[in-house]
């Protein structure tokens, strides 16, 4: 059985899509899978079971990126096309079955959107898959001992949805002070822009492990899910980390946490205060974060 499986460009919607995924593995063991996604989310794939070939599409003029796509597919013939990108391409190749999802927002939550693709009530949470390589790295990165470890996130993909690095500064003074020593983990993405977005907060935590934004995507998650708590921006490390198990408090401002909070099982997020979906993150008080980041730790611990 061959499935084609068309997610998102975008890492935190590649993320959140991988229930999909792992509902589907689960019920089709023997299938192999041809994931279709964007260059940022490619790396998420990596180690996923039953892979055959990750379709990497990078936006060309004219949407001829589709065009590659039906290129490099049509000559397959598909069990299963599931396509989360509301494409014409399942239409246009031979699939025994289509499962797509409408364009367009819509209200509630996005793990709820894509689990009705595939009829699925509860959504499937999301997943990360990583390699035992990867996870003796993170041991060797954040080892036993000199933690506990905590994953802060301070960019994300455009400006007004970061905290500004000197509260994060802040938060963490207040949260060593209550919750007793602990050890910060700097996760940011490749490139200048977000290095200097976490240069601030890098610079004045002088014990914290700057991971240097050179990591792949697993090597992050393999890292997350040995911290006992991430704190960070609406943004795909977000959820990463949610996805990884990793006790995940998320910030929000001016985009929608009734969209796109993190989901996993143990998680929460904090919103500024203001009109939802267009709220300022200059307003999203330290304390508000600090007591919703103990809150969730006193939740895990309760949990067992």
């Amino acid at each position: 059985m061959r499935i084609l499986f068309i997610t998102s460009t975008r890492l935190g919607d590649a993320v959140i899509s991988t229930g999909l995924l792992d509902h589907l593995l689960h019920r089709y063991p023997q299938a192999r899978f041809t994931i279709v996604c964007g260059p940022v989310a490619a790396g998420l794939f990596a180690h996923m079971p039953q892979r055959e070939r990750t379709i990497v599409m990078t936006k060309r003029p004219y949407d001829m990126h589709w065009v590659d796509l039906w290129r490099q597919c049509v000559g397959t013939r598909w069990d299963l096309c599931v396509d989360l990108r509301g494409s014409v391409i399942p239409f246009l190749l031979r699939v025994a079955t289509r499962r797509g999802m409408r364009g367009g927002r819509r209200p509630g939550a996005r793990v709820s959107h894509l689990a009705r693709v595939l009829d699925l009530s509860p959504p499937p949470m999301p997943v990360v898959w990583t390699s035992a390589a990867e996870r003796a790295r993170a041991g060797t990165l954040l080892p036993d001992g000199q933690g506990p470890w905590v994953a802060l996130a301070p960019t994300a993909n455009w400006a007004g949805k970061v905290w500004a690095a000197e509260r994060f500064v802040a938060f963490w003074h207040a949260f060593v002070a209550v919750h007793g020593p602990a050890r910060p983990v700097i996760l940011y993405g490749p490139g200048d822009t977000e290095r200097q977005m976490a240069q601030g907060v890098i610079s004045a935590l002088g014990d914290a492990l700057d991971t240097g934004g050179g990591l792949s995507v697993t090597e992050v998650a393999a890292l997350l899910q040995r911290c006992m708590l991430f704190v960070g921006n609406d943004s795909g490390l977000m959820h990463l980390s949610a996805a990884a198990g990793t006790p995940t408090l998320g910030l929000f401002g001016p985009s929608r946490a009734d969209e796109y909070a993190p989901c996993g099982r143990c998680v929460a997020h904090v919103i500024a205060p203001g009109p939802a979906g267009s709220a300022d993150m200059r307003d999203l008080g330290v304390e508000n974060v600090l007591d919703a980041a103990l809150h969730l730790l006193a939740d895990v611990a309760k949990a067992g």
